[in-house]
């Protein structure tokens, strides 16, 4: 107990008592960006290293309580908290304006990849993040209609050649149903498919990106491999259902980004366990335990672990995806730890957090 004016050791100590629970990992000096001790207040301020918004008063709650167990008398205590602004990670920022581009893939249809794209973007930008998103898969293209954006609306350009990305919900969007109609075929052979992603993707203007979510089509063909040879991107989110043919479709996945040295951060299991909308009764009609088996087998985290409900499916396709149109449910909630994990975990790869951990899918 100490009695005198604290200095920054003590309070670093302190910090080493709480842990960050989206890390696994204690608090320390990197987390503390200053203090003060002015008129019999203690002031800190703290940043996690990546955005944390909707977290940051909570743990800042947990922080105020162990420092004024350990500083008492005439000191009290106060925790600002900074919303942080994620660097570049890992490689070079791969485009002007976009500091990390992160992969949401599947080897398989039909797994909910693009709602998870989708609400995992809305998610970060919920935390405070600067996030846009681009839609990947040129055959169908769904993020325009996920995110509300009405049929037909088309991207200003500038000088003849850029595309200015549309806005909603507060994310920046580009997608090829931009610029092409629900009507229009792309019966486009693997290299005109290829150019288009990344005509797409570098022709865009993007404004000041910390993360770009790039929605990629399903398998590991022709897009897949231009994408993760030609652009630079910071890591990839796997999407699987428990599903043991969807699991050994996701590791082709993984193997892929693996074989061109792009991180996978994490996977996210979707359709654990459904939720019936009459009863509330929970069922694995597609399995159990196969993400974490998956996890498990290539050493990476699981980001979360999301149910199979109507109201995602709803939501999602009335353009107002959960994050949005339910943001305090228990769903949302997972997709705001989801987005959380992800961006903990790029903050890792820059060297502002600790090194990437191991979740467990019953972690808070």
């Amino acid at each position: 107990m100490s009695q005198t004016a604290p200095n920054r050791d003590q309070i670093a100590r302190c910090l080493r008592q709480v842990s960050d629970p989206h890390t696994g990992k204690p608090l320390d000096s990197p987390q503390l960006k200053g203090f003060a001790v002015a008129d019999g207040t203690l002031r800190v301020t703290l940043e996690l290293g990546y955005p944390a918004r909707q977290f940051g008063p909570g743990l800042a709650t947990l922080v105020q309580t162990q420092l004024e167990s350990i500083f008492t008398g005439p000191i009290e205590v106060q925790v600002d908290w900074l919303v942080a602004r994620q660097p570049t990670a890992g490689q070079a920022a791969a485009l002007p304006n976009v500091k990390n581009i992160i992969a949401v893939a599947s080897g398989k249809g039909g797994v909910g990849k693009s709602t998870t794209a989708v609400n995992l973007a809305l998610a970060m930008a919920g935390e405070g993040a600067r996030v846009g998103v681009l839609d990947a898969d040129i055959y169908g293209p769904s993020q325009g209609m996920m995110l509300g954006i009405a049929e037909g609306t088309r991207p200003d350009t500038q000088e003849g050649k850029w595309f200015v990305p549309l806005k909603a919900h507060g994310v920046q969007a580009m997608s090829m149903a931009f610029v092409t109609t629900d009507k229009t075929p792309m019966v486009w052979r693997g290299p005109m498919v290829s150019g288009a992603l990344l005509q797409l993707l570098n022709q865009t203007l993007w404004d000041d990106l910390d993360y770009l979510i790039v929605d990629m089509p399903p398998g590991t063909g022709d897009i897949q491999l231009t994408f993760a040879q030609k652009v630079p991107a910071t890591g990839s989110v796997i999407v699987t259902t428990p599903q043991d043919i969807a699991l050994l479709d996701a590791k082709r996945g993984i193997e892929m980004f693996r074989k061109v040295n792009i991180p996978v951060l994490g996977v996210v299991e979707n359709m654990a366990m459904h939720i019936c909308s009459n009863c509330g009764h929970q069922e694995a009609i597609f399995g159990q335990g196969g993400g974490e088996k998956l996890a498990q087998e290539y050493d990476v985290d699981i980001l979360a672990s999301l149910p199979l409900d109507l109201q995602i499916r709803e939501q999602a396709d009335g353009g107002a995806p959960t994050v949005i149109s339910d943001p305090e449910s228990e769903i949302a909630l997972q997709y705001q730890v989801l987005a959380r994990r992800t961006m903990a975990n790029v903050a890792a790869l820059s060297g502002d957090g600790p090194e990437i951990p191991t979740f467990s899918v019953t972690d808070d």
